[in-house]
């Protein structure tokens, strides 16, 4: 009977154990199912923990990005081989002489004497002597141009050059068999002599480029064909342009500066200029060049404006005649930060160059700028001596800056 009593003491005692672990089931009551859920919780802390060190490691990345622009917020990243592929280059500055700077505008014309026309020496109806265009190269004496006075109703102009020549001549000859006689006065043989002079240089002009087909006009200097004054069949007259040649081995400058200025013209000594149809600036001192001289007044055709001329030499593609920008060179500065045009990159009218840190890293730098000569601009501020600027292919360290900009991966917490 005692181990009957015995025994369901032990039976409730194991019921209310049971029973006291089933009122707490949410936290996992059976221990088989227990271990089976942490073995099963274990697994997905081990993918926690790997998704973790996928977290940690983008953190490694993120961290890295910071500590590298720990230093410089703003730092552009440009491999070196990728700079050399894009032609970066970069110079330390130092400062130099800088000439103020007169900007405005002139043109570039033709030296005198380097410049000629071929005229009408009879009046005639223009033929071309083969393909005569602008530009193309003649020599001295070639034809260019016959006129021709065929069915005229004056006729043949030569003809009647020889024929007054030819009569002349005879009564020249004639008198002058009698003038040692007295027979005829010395003022009359004078006058004979005289016609019969005339009528020799008038033929003699004409008659050495004549031929069946007409009077030819040749060229008067060697050089280029400028330009063509006559059409193909004009009828031109004696003294008539025809055909412009020039040499263009010498150049004019002539730049129209502003009254305003006229105090200064006196400082000036050289120039740069810029065409219109290369946009190539050249600079005076590297052709040659010299101030001729500069005007007194203003007024006249010019306006309110007075005229300083240089001449250089012309290296072949300049044209004559064109208008161009021009920035005279007056007083040098000492100790002037200066920077060519390629390294200047504008922003919605601001001006920025790009430093050089280190071997890859770049910085944008806003700059002040001041005067511009044509090939380089003072920098008020922003750039000191001794800094390592971008001097050519600003624009690629530019696109560099805005591939740096997009984000190298994201990360969501």
């Amino acid at each position: 009977m005692k181990k009957y009593i015995f025994m369901g003491v032990i039976g409730l005692f194991l019921l209310g154990s049971c029973n006291s672990k089933s009122g707490d089931g949410h936290e996992g009551h059976n221990h088989e199912t227990e271990k089976h859920d942490h073995e099963g919780c274990d697994h997905d802390h081990e993918g926690e923990g790997h998704n973790h060190e996928g977290e940690e490691h983008d953190h490694e990345g993120h961290n890295h990005s910071e500590k590298a622009a720990g230093g410089h917020s703003d730092e552009i990243i440009l491999p070196p081989a990728k700079a050399q592929a894009a032609g970066v280059k970069s110079n330390v500055i130092e400062p130099g002489i800088f000439h103020q700077v007169i900007k405005t505008s002139g043109q570039v014309m033709a030296a005198q004497g380097d410049e000629s026309v071929a005229v009408a020496t009879v009046a005639g109806v223009v033929s071309f002597r083969g393909k005569v265009i602008e530009g193309m190269s003649v020599s001295k004496g070639t034809p260019l141009v016959t006129l021709s006075s065929k069915h005229m109703a004056d006729g043949d102009p030569v003809e009647r050059v020889r024929i007054a020549y030819e009569v002349s001549k005879k009564e020249y000859e004639r008198m002058k068999a009698l003038v040692g006689n007295k027979i005829v006065s010395e003022k009359d043989f004078a006058q004979a002599e005289q016609a019969y002079e005339n009528a020799r240089i008038s033929y003699e002009a004409v008659a050495k480029n004549n031929s069946a087909s007409g009077q030819a006009v040749t060229s008067p200097i060697g050089g280029y064909i400028k330009s063509l004054l006559v059409k193909e069949g004009d009828y031109v007259a004696v003294g008539q342009p025809l055909v412009s040649i020039t040499q263009n081995r010498k150049l004019f400058l002539r730049a129209d500066v502003s009254e305003k200025y006229y105090q200064y013209l006196r400082t000036i000594g050289s120039a740069n200029f810029c065409t219109p149809y290369n946009n190539k600036v050249y600079a005076l001192k590297d052709l040659n060049g010299r101030l001729l001289s500069y005007g007194k007044a203003s007024g006249g055709d010019g306006g309110y404006y007075v005229p300083v001329t240089f001449e250089f030499d012309n290296k072949g593609d300049i044209i004559p005649g064109s208008f161009v920008e021009i920035f005279l060179l007056s007083s040098p500065l000492e100790n002037v930060i200066s920077l060519p045009h390629s390294a200047l990159t504008e922003e919605q009218g601001s001006f920025f160059v790009y430093l050089q840190l280190d071997e890859e890293g770049y910085k944008k730098q806003p700059v002040t700028l001041g005067a511009d000569n044509g090939e380089s601009i003072q920098i008020l501020s922003g750039v000191k001596a001794g800094d390592r600027v971008v001097t050519e292919g600003a624009y690629q360290v530019k696109l560099a800056s805005a591939t740096n900009a997009i984000p190298a991966h994201s990360h969501e917490h």
